[in-house]
């Protein structure tokens, strides 16, 4: 074990165990893959979950790569790993796992749908793996934020996805301007209740989250991102809002200051990149213009549920706050908006209402406050 020559804390042990016995519920002999990068942080956790794993009768593999961003391919021996089809896949990554150069290329195909990782097909498609991912966690995040009552964060995933899975529509305004309209039409909620307990399950450490991929082509209006956002390089938060303007589902203008100027550039980057990796190879041939588009594609409306998590410039924490919901430009995770990017940009204090399939009208939030739909 780890612990026998470095001493870890005991409160990051602690939230260790919650995340291999409750949030898991490992069993014996179950193979468990982590993946990590050799950077203090990330590797304090996974060293204490290794342990945890132990302690369960669980055999873990433990395996290193460097830091990658958006943009960038995992190592192939990550791939390699993955293709082992473990019980159990661990993501605590600075940044991402990376993108899987060969199915990117050739997509894995099941039951009529396509996926560019095999991260993404051996839990979401064959269903055999369950897992938790968490880009950029922090030993301090790790131990405030996972430790939390989950029968009440299952309890409050579940009314939220009945209501979104019961809607037609969402309607989000703010007091600095958002006033947006999403189609979600045929679409089902995804929640992020930190019950990955059996096979195809799975979600980010810290839990905390109800997300739906917005029906294509219907978003329209205005963003105003006040919260923090995602860029290629860095998450920053948001000193001047950041206005988004939204026609057909797509990004059609983007302003403000220098955040609005970042998170620009890097819609772009997916644009230009999802060419060049065509004419690398990278790409399927004709699949450019498809990834290029959908960077400006609307991919995704969450609601934060976490009520450990507060708002720090990190995405993995802060798209889970309690009374914030956030919404992501580029790829969807219904599998039919597949872009290079997937920007998460917070909003702080939305009203947010659901129009259901016989017009009525359910108001989740005011202005950040709960309504008393949730528990």
């Amino acid at each position: 074990m780890f612990n026998k020559w470095r001493e870890l804390p005991e409160e990051l042990r602690a939230a260790a165990s919650v995340a291999v016995e409750d949030v898991l519920k490992v069993e014996r002999e179950e193979r468990v893959l982590l993946i990590t990068n050799p950077r203090r942080e990330v590797s304090l956790i996974s060293e204490a979950l290794y342990d945890a794993f132990l302690e369960r009768g669980a055999r873990p593999v433990l395996i290193y790569q460097e830091p990658k961003s958006q943009m960038d391919f995992a190592d192939r021996e990550v791939i390699s790993a993955l293709s082992a089809s473990p019980d159990v896949i661990i993501s605590i990554s600075q940044s991402k796992i990376g993108k899987d150069r060969d199915a990117i290329l050739k997509p894995y195909v099941l039951d009529g749908k396509s996926y560019d990782h095999i991260f993404d097909y051996l839990r979401r498609g064959t269903g055999k793996a369950r897992s938790f991912w968490s880009p950029g966690i922090t030993v301090d995040m790790f131990c405030r934020t996972v430790p939390i009552d989950y029968p009440d964060l299952k309890r409050n995933c579940a009314a939220l996805k009945a209501l979104l899975d019961g809607s037609e529509e969402i309607h989000l305004t703010s007091s600095l301007g958002t006033d947006l309209t999403i189609g979600i039409r045929n679409r089902l909620a995804m929640v992020d209740d930190g019950d990955f307990s059996s096979g195809g399950k799975g979600g980010n450490l810290p839990a905390g989250e109800v997300f739906i991929s917005p029906e294509l082509n219907t978003a329209r209006g205005k963003i105003v991102f006040d919260g923090c956002i995602a860029t290629h390089s860095r998450v920053i938060l948001i000193e001047n809002p950041i206005e988004v303007q939204v026609e057909e589902g797509f990004v059609t203008r983007i302003s403000g200051a220098w955040e609005a100027d970042l998170l620009a550039e890097t819609v772009t980057l997916g644009e230009k990149n999802a060419f060049e990796l065509e004419k690398q190879g990278k790409l399927a041939q004709g699949s450019a213009e498809r990834y290029a588009r959908n960077s400006r594609n609307l991919g995704e409306f969450g609601i934060g549920l976490n009520r450990k998590a507060t708002l720090i410039g990190n995405m993995l924490e802060d798209e889970k706050v309690f009374g914030t919901c956030h919404i992501a430009i580029g790829s969807n995770y219904d599998e039919d908006a597949p872009a290079l990017i997937h920007l998460d940009g917070v909003i702080k204090k939305p009203t947010v209402t659901f129009i259901r399939e016989d017009g009525t009208e359910a108001e989740l939030m005011e202005n950040g406050t709960h309504k008393g739909l949730l528990s």
